[in-house]
């Protein structure tokens, strides 16, 4: 074939591929949405809602999950190409925040981060606009919640005790856990009550058995408290417990995210009892809505927002769910 033939070969594939994609008109602002666990029921809450954020203001919402470092990093490239005008993500790793950062300065994309802050190479929060969970005080809902179910249940504190399934890798995770404990403690609760289950992977299964080791060393025990970083946590450790013989009359668990996990023990006499419920509304639209204004009209949101949660239980969670617009 003659070599000008090959080059409009090549040319033409070129513009074949180029056209097929799927472009935003020009002049529409288009904001990417990167999470690092697309399937979880909060993640699924947060794009829906940004998406209803993109369909009132008319920006193209790209979608994105990435579920390790080497996604979220291709996920950043991918928006770039695509001439992002700005970027939110919850990373699934926060030490790759200042990559993140510098990727997407150099894309000349705007960054927030969502749920999960970044973290420098100091190992301290880098100074990047935020939107997160007052990870603390959400714990603290939980330590209380257990606290006051447990003296109404009349239950002494040396035949209880708190299983605490963490993973203190993970610093938002941490300060829930942890704030947790400060407020059982603050309560009157026994500091040496507590047991710690270190939680390996952030999966029902791995929770259930990091609960195991702690309920063998600890047979004496007549009522259990159970807290973690989110639902899941909760839920494998009282799995763990229903084994043994434990059920609601016997076990307290408090949870964090109040979705899909949290609505199926509801639906059942498990001895799941409560969750804080988080605001992906605010996660999900209030950061996009944040992200357009920012790109659109030069209004630059806050460097840290933080939210708080709704204490949900089996008597109140289907209201609570039709008033933040998840259950129809």
């Amino acid at each position: 074939m003659h070599r000008t033939t090959i080059w409009l070969v090549v040319l033409a594939v070129a513009f074949f591929f180029v056209g097929c994609q799927k472009k935003a008109p020009q002049g529409q602002v288009v904001i990417g949405f990167v999470v690092k666990t697309p399937e979880e029921s909060w993640f699924q809450n947060e794009w829906k809602f940004a998406q209803q954020a993109a369909d009132h203001y008319a920006f193209k919402l790209v979608k994105i999950g990435a579920l390790d470092g080497e996604k979220a990093l291709a996920a950043v490239d991918n928006l770039a190409a695509q001439h992002a005008d700005g970027l939110i993500i919850c990373t699934p790793d926060p030490k790759l925040g200042p990559a993140i950062a510098a990727k997407a300065k150099a894309a000349g994309m705007k960054l927030l981060t969502v749920d999960d802050q970044f973290i420098g190479g100091d190992n301290k929060p880098m100074d990047v606009h935020y939107l997160g969970i007052s990870a603390s005080d959400i714990g603290k809902m939980v330590g209380k919640s257990l606290y006051e179910q447990m003296q109404k249940r009349g239950w002494k504190n040396d035949d209880t005790a708190l299983c605490m399934v963490t993973i203190d890798q993970l610093e938002t995770g941490r300060q829930r856990t942890e704030g947790a404990a400060g407020a059982m403690v603050e309560a009157g609760f026994p500091a040496d009550r507590i047991f710690r289950a270190p939680w390996s992977t952030p999966d029902a299964s791995a929770a259930r058995d990091a609960a195991n080791i702690v309920l063998t060393q600890h047979p004496q025990v007549k009522h259990w408290l159970v807290c973690s970083t989110n639902d899941v946590g909760v839920t494998g450790a009282i799995r763990a417990m229903e084994k043994r013989g434990f059920d609601a009359q016997n076990a307290i668990g408090v949870g964090i995210n109040g979705g899909t996990e949290a609505q199926g023990e509801f639906r059942s006499d498990t001895p799941f009892w409560g969750s804080i419920l988080l605001k992906a509304r605010t996660h999900g639209y209030g950061t996009a809505e944040m992200m357009y204004l920012w790109i659109k009209d030069g209004k630059e949101p806050p460097k840290l927002t933080l939210t708080d949660g709704i204490l949900v239980t089996r008597d109140n969670y289907q209201e609570v769910l039709k008033e933040q617009g998840l259950l129809d």
